[in-house]
């Protein structure tokens, strides 16, 4: 899901890259990577949310540039990644291959996940199917891909953003307000541009405007939110590609892999239960409710304690 945040580019300027470059997988895709602190560090890949979102130089102030050689990269369609927004040859089986090539590329042996919201639903199906290649997870907000939470990120958010969820819903025309789903997806994959960066605006600014804990209207441009609402409306109207429950399904196969888990008690976007349910099917796993808190990585206690995990793999 979406997070932004400013901060001065001074700052930004701090957080310089020593690697970065492209790396062709399959169909035409380019991924685009960029390597972070200490070369000779503890690895660990940063998976950035959506999908869609791309990562930023934001999400570089979690790390310790002198603990970590951090591995960003963005995902298939996001980002600097290319072609920018592309839904072909994109799904979840493919990310997961992208990661595993872009670890072999890096020879790195084994390493840590660090990921929020589809981050998180990522690392989790990355380790399943790579459980050998993980040394731990630092996870946020957590997402499983299931159909009730897609549901619920289109139904039940509602219920506390009321004012967000009607300015969302009012572009919808009255038959399709039973498939918002369906009616956005057919708006930002159809061959009138404006058409897909007004539907791309109003998608993005609904997510973004529930993922802090104060609400407020956070408008974003189409170009800008082109990718993750077109994006995430194709994870989504597939069910993420995955069978529903298959997560909680196949935990098993990391259950001995150390997790530290950070959810907002007040995350209406990827609501706590669902943390709870991944971690009382995963022994190997310890979570740490923040209450004053929403979604948002960037929310400050949420980024305290994710950089107080992140001190304890140190």
């Amino acid at each position: 899901m979406l997070n932004l945040k400013k901060k001065s580019n001074l700052f930004f300027d701090c957080l310089s890259s020593y690697d970065s470059d492209y790396l062709k997988v399959s169909n035409g895709h380019r991924i685009y990577y960029e390597q972070y602190g200490n070369p000779k560090g503890i690895p660990i890949l940063f998976l950035h949310g959506g999908p869609g979102a791309g990562f930023s130089n934001s999400h570089k102030s979690f790390f310790d540039p002198n603990i970590f050689r951090v591995i960003f990269f963005d995902q298939r369609g996001s980002g600097k990644s290319t072609p920018y927004a592309e839904t072909k040859h994109n799904n979840t089986q493919l990310l997961i291959l992208d990661i595993e090539n872009l670890r072999k590329l890096l020879k790195i042996d084994k390493w840590y996940l660090f990921g929020g919201s589809w981050g998180s639903t990522l690392a989790l199906l990355y380790g399943i199917d790579y459980p050998s290649r993980c040394l731990g997870f630092v996870l946020r907000g957590i997402f499983l891909g299931t159909k009730t939470e897609i549901d619920w990120f289109l139904y039940g958010i509602k219920k506390f953003f009321p004012e967000a969820y009607n300015k969302f819903s009012s572009f919808v025309p009255k038959n399709f307000k039973k498939n918002i789903l369906e009616w956005f997806h057919a708006q930002l994959h159809s061959n009138n541009r404006s058409q897909n960066l007004k539907a791309a605006s109003i998608w993005a600014e609904y997510e973004n405007s529930c993922s802090s804990l104060n609400y407020m209207s956070r408008p974003i441009s189409g170009e800008q939110a082109l990718a993750i609402s077109k994006i995430e409306t194709h994870y989504f109207i597939n069910n993420c590609f995955l069978d529903d429950n298959y997560i909680i399904e196949n935990i098993d196969k990391i259950s001995n892999i150390k997790s530290f888990i950070v959810q907002g008690r007040y995350d209406v976007i990827c609501p706590p239960i669902t943390a709870y349910k991944l971690v009382n099917c995963w022994d190997g796993s310890k979570i740490e409710i923040v209450d004053d808190a929403g979604h948002s990585g960037f929310e400050t206690n949420i980024s305290k304690k994710l950089i107080n995990a992140l001190q304890m793999i140190k």
